[in-house]
């Protein structure tokens, strides 16, 4: 039988928590789903796991392939869904049982919605609860709030697989960032919403995806908003010339439709203290000043600690002129800093 939904699950090196995620799509109330879980070349016990699972319920379909990214892995899964709604889930995550029927029934009931996340709580390693994700539910809320920021989170994420496959699924060039670009771009042809129930539980640790391109996802994400910006204005995506993720330090970068953000990227990428101990006196941060306002909260962050790697590495004179945009900064927006940032000022202030 055709089942009602689909569950793409991306998964590499997961062994840890993959088995409570696999153990929450079979609790679904919702009988009629499959789960199709992409193995991005694990090398640990994942396919064994995935294996067991798939002897044990024949609506679970591992699909082993050579590592080639998430975002490969989601468009393979992608190619292999049967069911006319495709529902996201990470393999760290975790789907609470009325999940897939909850967000089956929304979607039967208001078919101008091409894309339903929900409410989620977050978990640490051990499942630990935390604080709750609550983003904005209503369409217009969402559309509004899109151009700005995601209000998605991933694992929540049940969409119309014929929409997915007309506007081209997942793309490399937004990598880090590639659920907040598909999100644009079903608002380009479809109405967004979120249900307001707790239906996932999103688990957050030192190797997420997240953690792991801790600057090029905001890179992304600003990409995404320039495309999506762009195609609005002028019919046409930019980033359909781009073979891949580009590279904000590339001479390149100057010249083209992301040229302002490769520069101030620049700076950002101090944040990284190899970076930063090879910049000497090149970096100039008052960029950031002028531009403050717009910067997200993950940017801010990450300007301070350029700022303090900078000051760290760099000669006395150079040091000495970024700390005066810091403490200039920080006075406009002293939460900016974390506190294990705050721990190394001191330090840093004195140089």
């Amino acid at each position: 039988m055709t089942p009602h939904v689909s569950v793409v699950l991306p998964v590499r090196n997961g062994a840890r928590w993959l088995g409570e995620a696999i153990e929450s799509v079979l609790s679904q109330t919702l009988l009629g789903w499959e789960l199709i879980a992409v193995n991005d070349g694990s090398t640990d016990g994942t396919p064994d796991i995935l294996d067991a699972f798939a002897r044990r319920d024949g609506r679970i379909r591992p699909v082993h392939q050579e590592p080639r990214g998430i975002i490969a892995s989601l468009n393979r899964g992608l190619s292999e869904v049967r069911a006319p709604l495709l529902a996201r889930l990470d393999g760290d995550d975790r789907s609470r049982p009325e999940r897939l029927e909850r967000q089956m029934r929304q979607l039967a009931a208001h078919p101008d919605i091409g894309l339903l996340g929900t409410w989620a709580q977050k978990i640490d390693v051990d499942g630990r609860p935390g604080r709750l994700l609550r983003p904005p539910t209503e369409p217009d809320a969402l559309a509004e709030l899109l151009m700005r920021a995601n209000p998605f989170v991933a694992s929540s994420t049940m969409m119309r697989t014929e929409l997915v496959t007309r506007i081209g699924g997942y793309r490399p060039v937004f990598h880090g960032a590639e659920d907040y670009d598909l999100a644009l771009r079903f608002a380009d042809v479809a109405k967004t919403a979120n249900l307001p129930e707790v239906l996932v539980d999103y688990r957050v640790h030192a190797g997420s995806e997240t953690s792991l391109n801790a600057i090029r996802q905001p890179f992304s994400a600003r990409l995404a908003q320039l495309s999506a910006r762009a195609r609005r204005a002028t019919g046409r995506d930019p980033a359909d010339d781009l073979a891949g993720p580009p590279d904000w330090r590339s001479p390149q970068a100057d010249n083209s439709f992301y040229a302002e953000d490769a520069t101030l990227y620049r700076l950002l990428d101090l944040a990284d203290s190899n970076v930063a101990a090879g910049a000497g006196r090149a970096a100039d941060f008052s960029l950031l000043e002028a531009r403050f306002d717009e910067l997200t909260h993950t940017e801010r962050a990450l300007a301070a600690r350029a700022m303090i790697q900078h000051m760290t590495h760099a000669e006395k004179s150079h040091a000495r002129r970024t700390r005066g945009v810091l403490l200039r900064l920080l006075r406009r927006r002293p939460g900016m800093m974390s506190w294990p940032l705050l721990r190394r000022l001191p330090a840093a202030l004195l140089r």
